[in-house]
């Protein structure tokens, strides 16, 4: 399998002494980074209006990260495609797929929070079609004709959308999600499935839905990548979990309490009571000795084979960032040879 890792998403944790200066430049730090670690992709993930200033712009940040590299793959994961008019993101993301020389992955997704689809005037009822809608668009304002759109939710007149990706109409799209529907979605319209937090048999389930679709939709299975992204955490020395405990609740915590907010100014932490429990996120977090999380990332083996790629959810608002970084050399000098064999 490839290994990527993730997500940026440039968070500022209460705690967090750093100016948002050297956060987004730790982000960006993290993607030179990687490709001098041999990896394969460096994914960032976008929330808009939280408090703790969730990343909601993700292709700056993969520019960024661009033009400090020449090989690894960027991709979003997942950029909430609703929420943007097709013309403008495909004009955004071919420069940025040029600035790297051809190395973006565009990852999209539905998309969840009332206050996004509120803040953008966007029916959330809209999700699906207006999905579909953009994929199809990028299509053709990355190919060779002029833009019209597709015809329901974006209609244009016969635009020349300039400049183009550097692979053209071929430039991957990858669809995020764990409902059955969009499964099935990215086996028929995209390039790569990317699934958050699935377990090895579940991703092993949706990996059939996507090679079903495909098929059905009359394209080659094989064509379709599948990817994963889970929490991981490695340490050698002690407990790893008292070490990402706080990190990781706090992370899987803010999803929940930014679903309900609106227009929130003060951001915090969770009280010792609110859910999820520190039980609950390590029963979700891949924690543990390097043998110990290489023998649960042997688990996607099969689903993922050689193309498939398993990201590292590594990057964690509020984690202290020398054991970060020695988190993140431990995955990829110990944990990665460990898995490969």
């Amino acid at each position: 399998m490839k290994f990527g890792y993730g997500l940026l998403t440039a968070q500022h944790h209460p705690a967090d002494p750093r100016s948002m200066v050297e956060v987004y430049r730790e982000a960006v730090e993290y993607g030179v980074l990687s490709e001098r670690a041999g990896l394969d992709s460096i994914w960032t993930s976008e929330h808009h209006f939280v408090d703790d200033a969730y990343l909601p712009s993700q292709l700056p940040v993969l520019a960024a990260i661009a033009a400090r590299t020449e090989r690894i793959r960027l991709g979003t994961g997942v950029l909430l495609a609703p929420l943007f008019d097709p013309v403008h993101l495909a004009e955004d993301a071919a420069v940025t797929d040029l600035l790297s020389g051809g190395r973006l992955i565009l990852g999209v997704g539905l998309g969840w929070r009332d206050e996004e689809f509120e803040g953008f005037g966007v029916s959330i009822r809209q999700r699906p079609g207006r999905t579909e809608g953009l994929i199809a668009t990028l299509r053709q304002a990355w190919g060779d004709g002029l833009t019209t759109g597709d015809g329901r939710y974006f209609t244009y007149p016969g635009l020349n959308v300039t400049p183009k990706p550097a692979r053209g109409a071929a430039t991957p799209i990858w669809i995020g999600g764990g409902g059955e529907p969009a499964v099935r979605r990215a086996g028929r319209i995209a390039d790569g499935y990317l699934g958050s937090g699935a377990s090895p048999a579940a991703l092993a389930e949706r990996a059939s839905w996507v090679r079903d679709a495909a098929a059905e939709a009359g394209r080659n299975p094989d064509d379709v990548e599948i990817g994963v992204h889970r929490v991981t955490f490695a340490w050698r020395d002690g407990d790893a979990w008292t070490k990402v405990a706080d990190a990781a609740r706090y992370m899987s915590w803010k999803y929940g309490d930014m679903g309900t907010a609106h227009g929130s100014l003060a951001s915090g932490l969770p009280a010792p009571g609110d859910a999820p429990s520190h039980e609950d996120v390590r029963s979700r977090t891949i924690v543990g000795t390097p043998e110990q999380v290489a023998e649960h990332i042997r688990a996607y083996a099969d689903t993922l084979g050689r193309r498939g790629s398993f990201v590292f959810r590594g990057h964690l608002p509020g984690l202290d960032p020398g054991v970060q970084r020695e988190a993140f050399d431990l995955l990829v000098n110990e944990v990665i040879p460990l898995v490969v064999g």
